[in-house]
């Protein structure tokens, strides 16, 4: 057996080292070490030996298999980096290709900066459905029920029981708030907002807006004033200009458009720019939400995003915000 098995060994030293490639490697050591393999046949044979001899048998078997399946490591280890390297030669000094790193979007770095400019504020965030009910994006509101928001070419509604829509406002979530706490309540509520407009340059069906909500004891104008210019100049730059202008809103009174103006806007050939639509909260959503509008007063504003991030990074078409253009996108 001695013989044999030194004839064994060098036949699967020389098998191994003759191998190319992994198959190759696989076929010598089948040859060898598989059910019917050279060496597995040695094995089966020491049970037919005097039992005074299997002892060094055993012992020389083990020895060779130890030798065996160390030069199959080995080689399988040669042959596996081999497989693994370039078929063209490589210059491994040459530097990496390195992996393109992704970004914020620019409507997610801007609602990033207001509610940061918020919470600088003492403003908490909050959220809410985008899936509402009359009650929260109307009734509540003070919104009469022939009010031309309410109207199916203006709203989308939705085609089930209770006849919810997809909000048209993140109004809606000032009144869930006010519902569960009691004042004083300092919120902003960013969100995603759908209304059925056609997409064009400047209108898009679902855009997102922000939401201000400030309530406690003699809350008045000026607080309202004070806090939007503060937030603006924090979000746009010092060299911001507003002004406010009367107008109606079913849920403040007064209510108060906000123009804004900057280098940019006079760049567009304009001297103000609509950009927000505020006021103070109305007594009668006070009444609604069992707020005492003799002991509590407030103000709200609210302003699309979109135009905001479109002020800042001089963007002139909407729809580049949301057609995922990567050479678009890596601007910002």
């Amino acid at each position: 057996m001695t013989l044999e098995l030194e004839s064994v060994k060098s036949e699967a030293l020389a098998a191994f080292a003759a191998s190319t490639d992994l198959p190759t490697l696989d076929q010598a050591k089948g040859a060898i070490l598989g059910a019917d393999g050279r060496f597995t046949r040695l094995l089966k044979q020491l049970g037919a030996l005097p039992r005074e001899e299997r002892p060094a048998a055993g012992k020389a078997l083990n020895a060779v298999k130890v030798e065996i399946e160390a030069a199959l490591a080995a080689r399988r280890t040669e042959l596996e980096l081999k497989a693994a390297l370039p078929k063209e030669p490589t210059d491994f000094t040459l530097p990496g290709r390195r992996r393109g790193s992704g970004r914020l979007h620019p409507l997610t770095q801007v609602t990033d900066d207001i509610v940061r400019a918020f919470r600088r504020l003492g403003f908490a965030v909050a959220d809410g459905p985008e899936l509402e009910d009359e009650v929260h994006c109307f009734d509540a509101l003070n919104t009469p029920a022939d009010h031309p928001a309410r109207d199916a070419q203006d709203t989308f509604f939705v085609d089930a029981p209770g006849r919810p829509l997809l909000r048209t406002h993140t109004s809606s979530v000032q009144i869930r708030v006010m519902e569960k706490m009691p004042p004083p309540i300092r919120i902003v509520v960013p969100g995603r907002v759908f209304r059925r407009d056609n997409a064009d340059a400047t209108h898009n069906p679902t855009f997102h807006q922000i939401e201000g909500l400030y309530v406690d004891r003699d809350v008045t104008v000026g607080d309202l004033k004070g806090t939007v210019e503060a937030v603006f100049k924090e979000v746009l730059g010092n060299d911001v200009r507003l002004r406010f202008r009367p107008h109606y809103f079913s849920y403040t009174e007064p209510s108060l458009e906000i123009d804004f103006s900057n280098a940019l806007v006079r760049k567009l050939g304009k001297e103000w720019l609509e950009i927000a639509g505020c006021g103070m909260v109305h007594p009668q959503v006070f009444e609604n939400v069992g707020y005492d509008p003799e002991v509590w007063s407030g103000w709200a504003f609210g302003f699309g995003i979109e135009r905001i991030a479109m002020l800042r990074y001089g963007i002139t078409d909407i729809r580049l915000l949301y057609e995922n253009d990567v050479r678009f996108l890596k601007q910002f």
